[in-house]
């Protein structure tokens, strides 16, 4: 429960981000594309410290939210 919750809080981060830094964000299209992918690998290799998981997809979920909304205009 405590994992959907920080999900839903890296999507809500993610847009507020994407929000606020809505004029770097094309700019930024393919550091936040690395992070993303970057980030979720880095959560499989450290699946057995769950601490460090899921900190990483934090960081994934709100790295591609400011990714897909890098996109629209």
């Amino acid at each position: 429960m405590k994992e959907l919750i920080l999900i839903l809080f890296g999507i809500l981060v993610g847009y507020f981000i994407a929000w606020l830094a809505s004029d770097e964000l094309v700019v930024g299209r393919k550091w936040f594309k690395l992070l993303t992918i970057l980030s979720f690998i880095l959560s499989f290799i450290f699946y057995d410290k769950r601490y460090i998981s899921w900190s990483l997809i934090f960081i994934a979920v709100v790295s591609g939210v400011s990714y897909f909304k890098s996109y629209k205009k």
